[in-house]
């Protein structure tokens, strides 16, 4: 699900605010019909009355509650995540307990009619807002309002020994391999490769270059002095942007193939550490010679290693839209 920031503020699809409004409003008669017949759900599902009114007109005024949320929530659904959550939780919560009696014949199975409208059908648009408030909270925003291009990226990002990308492209390829954040088990296969790639690097005269997205500074803690490879620190993305690389969706970071090659990578021994970085964002390599883009390697899913042999025949798929993008 695609959007834009600006600032701190995200321009969200049209049918956030909307459907949050719909909700609030759905809850807030919900709440003044259970208060003024509180059996009428009961008798519409067949289920016994409560011996106690009052405690359906309790729950009434909590959906009073919710409703009113979700309305305040509706002015800027991810900055007010908060409520939306808390919706959420409700409807899993109610789901989940009323599922669980049916299953225990405490109730009968028409009575998840009772759920239907107040939680079921929310559940759904509920969870995608929550998974876009990841992705706006995550995925840092950028400082421009358009990516650079490959050429003003390569103008302004510094390596670490002091050159900008453009003074070290002009004097020999540079290989530039963007990673995941550190606590990823993906990365930390990467870094026990870094003696092979650095050697496939330099067997084509290239300069291997890491670009990760902590401060300056901060990789040492994950790479030491071991590797010998010059880095690009890139704390808001802006640079992984200029080369086309942006934040996965639900498949590309938690799919199947993910999931898989996870497996493989954790049984190796590389493990999973904490998050370092920003965790929906994509990897991937390319080759850059006088600040152009002459071969590309950008990662469909979040499993998609660094394939430098490949990379230097010069066969990635997207080459041809990123070198005309970086003229």
């Amino acid at each position: 699900m695609s959007f834009e920031c600006h600032g701190q503020r995200c321009r969200v699809p049209a049918w956030m605010p909307r459907l949050l409004f719909f909700a609030g409003v759905y809850h807030v008669f919900f709440a003044l019909g259970a208060m003024a017949w509180p059996h009428l759900c009961f008798d519409w599902a067949g289920i016994p009355r409560p011996n106690h009114p009052v405690l359906w007109r309790a729950a009434g005024m909590t959906s009073a509650l919710f409703g009113i949320g979700f309305m305040i929530a509706a002015r800027d659904p991810l900055r007010h995540w908060p409520l939306v959550l808390l919706g959420f939780a409700k409807a899993t919560l109610v789901i989940v307990l009323l599922s669980a009696s049916i299953f225990a014949n405490e109730l009968p199975a028409r009575s998840l009619w009772l759920a239907f409208f107040d939680d079921i059908v929310w559940w759904f648009p509920l969870g995608a807002i929550l998974w876009s408030t990841v992705q706006a909270n995550l995925g840092r925003p950028p400082t421009h309002e358009r990516p650079l291009t490959v050429p003003e990226a390569s103008a302004a990002y510094r390596l670490s020994s002091g050159e900008t990308i453009a003074d070290a492209s002009g004097k020999q390829t540079v290989a530039l391999v963007f990673l995941r954040h550190f606590g990823c088990t993906f990365t930390r296969q990467i870094l026990t490769q870094l003696t092979d790639l650095k050697a496939e690097a330099d067997r084509h005269d290239a300069r291997l270059v890491l670009v990760h997205m902590l401060q300056k500074g901060s990789e040492a803690h994950y790479l030491g002095d071991r590797s010998g490879v010059a880095r690009i620190a890139d704390p808001v993305c802006e640079l992984y942007r200029a080369f086309g690389l942006g934040k996965g969706g639900f498949l590309e970071l938690f799919g199947p193939r993910v999931w898989l090659r996870g497996a493989v990578a954790i049984f190796r021994g590389c493990g999973v550490g904490h998050l370092a970085g920003d965790g929906l964002q994509m990897p991937g390599a390319f080759l850059v010679r006088d600040s152009q883009v002459i071969s590309s390697q950008p990662a469909r899913s979040a499993a998609d290693m660094p394939d430098l042999p490949r990379l230097f025949e010069g066969f990635g798929d997207d080459f041809g839209t990123l070198a005309a993008n970086a003229r």
